[in-house]
């Protein structure tokens, strides 16, 4: 009586999935109680269709299949349905990876799909014929529903198997099982009452194991690797909630899973399959694999080809497809989802609920209603969709990452084995991953953690960091910190799961869900996302909301499809991550093993699953009608992005050892160095200096169109699309950071960090970018910029002392393997200097460094004819700040602009008030630059520079030397010598040569020796000693280097030209630039604490006025500098960018003459008691310089040119006073510098000759450029000094000129006629003219105190050219009159 109804669903089940069974035998059986069946073959093509994946099965069957059915205890105990070994092995679909072959396939998909369905309907509806009129319908639909919902499944060793490339994953499940629970989650026989509409099952898995092995060409496995996860083992809780008790579909459906302990073992060979499987699954999301189409797909090619190609219906359907596939795609799966279309990722999921939740299709159909009926109420039943809740919980989750290495066994035939060695490991607490969804409209997924940490392991790279016996702490062997433990956090992590004895579904209340947009971000704020995690917290939420007013998300009618509806759904997608307060210390151990990691990434490249398409525009393009262009401008669904950092600290320490370019070559991209074997002993360096860096917080915001392919093609057809419509057509990028500061701190042996020296205190920082998507379809409009970006900084402070730059230029040394690593006595110095003890006070302090800049902007944009930047920058500041005895600091200011430089080339100045620098100063300075893409472009308008710089005020204080000469202390010290030198052999080159070791012995710094003969062997000084002996053992590098250096200055004087000229031809040039005054004092110069911060003309002129003594002082006050090219009108120097000149320059040459003026240039002298005496008084130029080039024809491959340069120079009269007093001050002040110059380069010698002892003691050197580093004399007979700074060019000329017109007539004639012979010729005419020439020498008299005499000579009229040409030089000089004259003063008068 009951076996008529409930065999039938059983079998439907069986019948549905298991090849060749006989219904007639299974029916005998199971009327027994018990059935077992052995050895049976899965029905694969209905799986594949069921689950509507993109892969295939390659084979599936089933060991052996128990059903026990207790037909007397139906009511009271549960069918119990057993699976012992089940195996899978699937594969992608074929052609996959190829071209999508689905892509034109939906539509055949479809209909097999319904054949199918079809075919299995009508069978069951004959197996449901017998009714039986004895037992009312309600109670047999009571009684199954009763068996269903308590039918127990167990699964005995589950094997799946998934194969692709040479990769093999396989899980393996010892056992699951799946059964009924009550209220406490205890076993039970329950089932679902119209008190009480709730269902709970619980699933558990025990011993599960995951593995992911390399297979070779023949398909075997060679060696196997160990498991990624071993005998895990987990538990899930299932809880549905129905409206009433006829209802098929639960309303609320939380599928909740935990795991206690996982840990995931991942070696070197392992990391690129585990990529490819999480690449897998990315792809499987975004639909780029298959046919799956759901609102949140990048890649939509198959898409377009159907709605482009081969959609029927009438004419504005297809219109607004083309226009918005998006709009019309949410629809369509909409309303076909019951066809059993091929759809996205959550429509895929979406498929399975009632699979999970409900017994059958069509059970009314057994109750005798018609199977139309059913259709249309499960038509009706789609529609209202339920609330469907999925978690996934972890307490304490590891990864382990190891290195494998092969080991032979002993015996010669013995297969080799695989040994692993961990090497890095990641340890999180309190994982959280939540998704909520409700239908298509609704999808909501949110993961957190609690905290995390990772640490080194063992050795890396042959260097046994922490291996056990090094009795390293575990907090060294920890270089990532981020977030609280559980312990302290407690279990915030299961909040509302179903483990959570707090939840509404344990305590017997309904749980409320945030179903829409605005109240979810609402309530998971970033700030409750950090309450609830500590660490890490994403919440990514995408929703389709329908705007036409007919109701709200929740209930919308989709069915219709009709054309005027498509366009009411509005699309949205965001992600925002909060990253905690974390701490990050890159250390050579932690450096070296995440590069490593890095490189075992990149070892085995795989084919990407979607690959990319040309930005090829469609032939059919359709143009869109204005309803439609605003119906776009309403709305365009984008992708947007967020990510914050909270309070980061990044420390960088010294390295202990670099093996770096064993690693970096491989991560750039170049094949990979032989293995090598490194067997040295780690020593770790203590104190270590570091580099601590903090942020309080970093904001990345992101947003991307949703469909940028089809969005673009259509806005780019447009004539003239607006704004908007282009803003959307761009990625966009904001970049914030606020509170960046970082400092010097040191570790000591105690494992703790001492306070940070701050170097660089905190500032913030913005950069915004944009960027065109598929910029080839804008081809046709030049004037749309690519790519733009803004860079703004209010304000930036650096400050340091000598000791810390030395000690931060060890650092990166240490890194980069560039100089001379110091040694450990030198580090320990800097150490001791830098971090004094508490209340030690240092003998002799050291003065510091600070300058700072304020408002700087930049502006970079770039269009497909030019790249152009704008920029600004506020005010530089520049400042030592000296301790004096009391305690105190004094503050000397070096630099200062802007400063107001108008009045200060005449000594007028110090008698007046001076108005302090008002905050409306102008910015410092203001420039503008625009490059053509395309040099040689014949549609070229050439490139602009405006540029504006206002007065600068430089004060070269002897406590700038001070602050240059310093120089550590090496103080012997008992830790010192305890611990050897910096871990000797880490820093050695890997691979030396012999003869190399012999030499080297225990040199303490062996890499660095190697590095300096390369390094000198290119530097143009040293060039002759390595010429002459050029020894075998030099790297091919270096002698290219030497040919190079070799090069007569002629021949780079020609090719300096060449580039100059291909820089100017074309250039529209608008320079200003205001008067820079440099003060040069004989003794330092502290600004009084009356002046306001920093004003270097103040302080003067308040020393000059008031202070008993003012030191001796030259002024140097440089002109203000005007350039401006032919035919150029005065624009303003900051311009929007891309913009226009007014004229263009289109041939090359059109730019010239440039009309250069210079005026106020003076020097001046200031002596105590308020003296002042001048040097050279007030004077200036005006200059014409024209150049015209010719191609000639050319011999050789590359063509040559011609120049004509002429330059006409009419300067002012020139007035030069000097007396005793001044050349005083002037010989003092060249001595010092002179002083300090020999100091400087004297340490630099020091330091060469410091790193190689043996070399200079040893009897042999080790190679010949080795010795000709310590001991050889700099020889600079190869390169002359002109040639080394590079001969006078035009601009150097007029300098010159103003002194002394004859200065540099012989060097120009001896470059000019050298430039002529290969390379083109260059024909010179320059020409001076000057009014007048006075020179006064002023002395005291012998003979009669308290006179003075006086030497005058004057030379008016002198005009002077040059014409330098291909054979001969002609030189014109014409004075007018010359005369010298003598004059004594007489007592108390003038002369």
């Amino acid at each position: 009586m009951l076996e008529s109804y409930v065999t039938p669903i059983l079998m439907s089940y069986v019948n549905r999935y298991i090849k060749n069974l006989k219904p007639s035998d299974l029916q005998l059986s199971l009327w027994g109680g018990d059935v077992v069946l052995s050895k049976l073959e899965l029905k694969l093509d209905v799986l594949e269709q069921e689950l509507k994946l993109p892969f295939t099965f390659l084979s599936g069957h089933i060991h052996e299949l128990r059903i026990h059915v207790p037909w007397t205890k139906l009511g009271s105990e549960p069918v119990v349905i057993t699976i012992n070994t089940m195996e899978c092995i699937l594969k992608l679909k074929d052609g996959i990876q190829d071209d999508h072959e689905s892509c034109g396939s939906n539509s055949t998909n479809r209909s097999t799909a319904e054949n199918t369905k079809s075919s299995i309907k009508p069978r069951r509806i004959q197996q449901a014929a017998p009714t039986d009129p004895d037992l009312p319908p309600g109670y047999v639909q009571s009684l199954i529903r009763r068996v269903v919902n308590n039918v127990n499944i167990v699964i005995n060793n589950l094997i799946l198997k998934y194969v692709e490339d040479d990769i093999v994953l396989s899980v393996n499940i010892t056992s699951a099982e799946c059964y009924t629970v009550g209220e406490l989650w205890d076993r039970a026989f329950m089932d679902i009452s119209a008190t009480d509409l709730v269902l709970r099952k619980v699933i558990n898995f025990s011993d599960c194991t995951v593995c992911l092995d390399k297979r070779n060409a023949s398909g075997k496995i060679e060696f196997y690797q160990d498991p990624l996860l071993y005998k895990c083992s987990f538990r899930t809780r299932l809880h549905f909630t129905y409206d009433n008790l006829n209802s098929k579909m639960p309303s609320v459906i939380k599928i909740h899973t935990l795991v206690e302990s996982l840990k995931l073992s991942i070696t070197d060979q392992q990391l690129p399959m585990f990529i490819r499987i999480m690449q897998l699954g990315i792809a499987l999301y975004y639909g780029e694999i298959g046919n799956f189409k759901e609102g949140e797909i990048e890649d939509l090619t198959c898409h377009n080809k159907d709605m482009l190609g081969n959609i029927t219906g009438s004419e504005d359907e297809t219109r607004i497809d083309m226009q918005y596939p998006a709009q019309y795609k949410g629809q369509e799966l909409y309303s076909q989802q019951d066809e059993e279309q091929p759809q996205g990722w959550v429509s895929w999921a979406w498929s399975f609920v009632p699979a999970i939740v409900s017994y059958d299709d069509g059970e009314e159909d057994f109750v005798g209603n018609d199977p139309a009926s059913t259709m249309h109420q499960q038509k009706a039943q789609t529609l209202k969709d339920p609330i469907v809740s999925v978690g996934f919980y972890c307490t304490k989750a590891t990864v382990t990452f190891k290195l494998t290495e092969m080991q032979a066994e002993s015996s010669y035939y013995s297969p080799q084995k695989v040994k692993s060695k961990e090497v890095l490991c990641w340890e999180q607490e309190g994982t959280t991953v939540e998704a909520l969804m409700m239908g298509e409209p609704f999808f909501d997924c949110q993961i957190g953690f609690v905290g995390c940490r990772a640490m080194c392991l063992k050795g890396i790279m042959g260097v046994k960091d922490f291996e056990e016996n090094m009795n390293r702490s575990e907090t060294e062997a920890c270089f990532f910190i981020c977030g609280d433990n559980l312990s302290t956090k407690g279990f915030t992590y299961l909040t509302n799961s179903l483990f959570d004895y707090r939840s509404p579904e344990n305590n017997g209340t309904r749980a409320e869900f945030i179903l829409d947009s605005t109240h979810h971000k609402e309530t998971y704020t970033e700030i409750a996302g950090m309450q609830r995690f500590g660490a890490f917290y994403m919440d990514y939420l995408y929703t389709m909301e329908n705007t036409s007013g007919k109701g709200s998300t929740n209930q919308q009618d989709f069915s219709s499809g009709k054309s005027e509806d498509l366009g009411t759904v509005q699309e949205k997608s965001t992600k925002s991550l909060v990253i905690g307060p974390l701490d990050f210390r890159l250390d050579s151990s932690a450096v070296h093993r995440i590069l490593k990691m890095i490189v075992c990434a990149l070892e085995h490249e795989y084919e990407p699953y979607s690959r990319l398409k040309s930005d090829i525009k469609d032939e059919n393009e359709t143009i869109l009608n204005p309803e439609e262009v605003a119906f776009l401008e309403e709305y365009i669904p984008t992708r947007h992005t967020s990510v914050t950092l909270l309070k980061c600290t990044c420390t960088i320490s010294m390295a202990e050892f670099n093996l770096l370019d064993h690693l970096l070559p491989v991560i750039m991209g170049e094949k990979n160095s032989s293995n090598f074997m490194n067997t040295t002993n780690f020593q770790s360096l203590r104190p270590l200096p570091s580099i601590r860096i903090l942020v309080d917080k970093i904001n990345l915001e992101h947003s991307v169109p949703m469909y940028a392919e089809q969005l673009v093609h259509v806005v780019s057809s447009l004539t003239q699309p607006s704004d908007n419509l282009l803003h959307y057509c761009y990625v966009h990028c904001y970049l914030k950071i606020f509170g960046f500061q970082a400092g010097l701190t040191s570790l000591d042996c105690s494992g703790s960090y001492c306070l940070p020296v701050p170097i660089i205190p905190s500032f913030s920082a913005a950069l915004y970018g944009k960027l065109l998507k598929l910029p080839t379809c804008w081809t046709k409009r030049s004037q749309i910029a690519i790519t733009e970006g803004i860079f703004e900084l209010p304000n930036l402070t650096i400050q340091a002392t000598r000791a810390q730059t030395l000690l931060l230029q060890a650092i990166y040394q240490s890194w980069s393997h560039l100089g001379n690593v110091s040694s450990s006595a030198v580090i320990e110095a800097l150490i001791n200097e830098i971090f004094l003890s508490i209340g030690v006070k240092s003998k002799n302090p050291l003065p510091t460094l600070e300058g700072s800049i304020q408002n700087a902007e930049l502006k970079y944009c770039s269009t497909s004819l030019v790249k152009c930047a704008s920029g600004t920058m506020g005010s530089i500041k520049i400042c030592a700040k000296a301790p004096v005895d009391s305690g105190k600091e004094k503050l000397i200011p070096l630099l200062q602009g802007p400063s107001d430089t108008k009045d200060l080339h005449s000594t007028k100045w110090l008698n007046e008030s001076r108005k302090p620098e008002s905050l409306l100063a102008p910015d410092l300075m203001a420039f503008t630059i625009q490059v053509p893409q395309y040099i040689d472009y014949c549609h070229n308008s050439g490139a602009v520079l405006l540029c504006s710089i206002q007065g600068l005020a430089v004060n070269i204080d002897p406590i700038l030397y001070t602050w240059l000469i310093y120089q550590p202390q090496k103080r012997t010290s008992r830790h010192m010598q305890q611990q050897p030198v910096v871990a000797v052999p880490l820093v050695m080159p890997v691979c030396r040569r012999k003869e190399d070791e012999v030499s080297i012995g225990s040199a303490p710094l062996a890499k660095q020796q190697s590095y300096q003969a390369s390094e000198y062997a290119s530097s143009p000084v040293k060039t002759k000693t390595v010429t002459e002996s050029r020894p075998l053992s030099v790297p091919v590098k270096a002698m290219l280097n030497i040919s190079e250096s070799c090069r007569s200055p002629e021949e780079r004087m020609k090719e300096f030209i060449g580039i100059v000229w291909n820089a100017v031809k074309h250039l529209t040039l608008q320079l200003e630039v205001q008067s820079c005054c440099v003060f040069i004092p004989n003794d330092s110069l502290p600004s009084p604490s009356t002046i306001v911060s920093g004003d270097i003309p103040g302080t003067v002129r308040s020393w000059y006025h008031g202070q008993t003594s003012m030191p001796g002082t030259l002024v140097l006050c440089l002109p203000q500098i005007k350039i401006i090219s032919a035919g150029h009108k005065y624009m303003e120097p900051l311009q929007e960018i891309p913009f226009v000149i007014p004229r263009p320059i289109l041939e090359e040459g059109d730019a010239f003459p440039w009309t250069i003026s210079l005026h106020n240039f003076s020097i001046y002298t200031l002596l105590g008691k308020q003296v002042t005496l001048c040097l050279v008084e007030p004077m200036g130029c005006t200059s014409t310089l024209a150049v015209t080039s010719q191609k000639l024809l050319a011999t050789g491959p590359d063509t040559r040119h011609s120049f004509v340069v002429c330059l006409h120079v009419d300067l002012e009269s020139l007035e030069i006073k000097c007396s005793n007093p001044q050349v005083q001050l002037f010989y003092e002040l060249t001595d010092t510098m002179n002083k300090v110059w020999n100091k400087i380069q004297k340490r630099g010698n020091l330091n060469l000759s410091s790193t190689s002892p043996e070399t200079m003691a040893g009897p042999v050197p080790a190679s010949p450029v080795r010795s000709s580093i310590g001991t050889a004399p700099p020889d600079t007979s190869t390169c002359s000094p002109s040639a080394d700074i590079g001969t006078t060019t035009e601009g150097d000329s007029i300098q010159a000129g103003e002194e002394s017109p004859f200065s540099d007539s012989v060097t120009l004639e001896q470059t000019t006629s050298n430039i002529g012979g290969t390379s083109g010729r260059v024909s010179l005419w320059m020409q001076w003219v000057l009014p007048k020439i006075t020179i006064k020498l002023f002395a005291p008299d012998p003979e009669n105190k308290g006179t003075e005499v006086c030497m005058v000579s004057e030379l008016e009229d002198l005009s002077a050219s040059i014409d330098v040409q291909d054979v001969y030089t002609k030189v014109k000089c014409k004075i007018e009159s010359f005369n010298i004259d003598h004059y004594r003063s007489r007592q108390l008068q003038n002369f």
